[in-house]
């Protein structure tokens, strides 16, 4: 496997996506973000790797989902003025 930096990477066992950083024979330096934010840095042997591609359309699926959400938030918002709206003319 051939690999340069900026190639973006796995652990064959799985995880997070890791960038490579340097390749130095059959180790690779490499760097990624961790789930609360950190950012590590680690020197792996090349073994342990594989490549992959990120898929942009992954990216773009988790933007309309995001973008799902928030239209049902605005729509249940909706459905509590026009209840409030009844009781008031009940009560008129």
């Amino acid at each position: 496997m051939e690999l340069k930096p900026g190639d973006v990477v796995m652990l064959k066992s799985g995880g997070h996506p890791i960038t490579v950083v340097e390749v130095d024979e059959d180790k690779v330096e490499c760097l990624w973000m961790g789930t609360d934010g950190d950012l590590f840095r680690e020197t792996l042997p090349l073994v342990a790797l594989e490549s992959t591609e990120l898929d942009p359309e992954d990216d773009e699926e988790e933007d309309d989902e995001e973008e799902d959400d928030d239209e049902e938030e605005e729509d249940d918002e909706d459905e509590d003025d026009d209840g409030d709206r009844k009781k008031k003319r009940k009560a008129a």
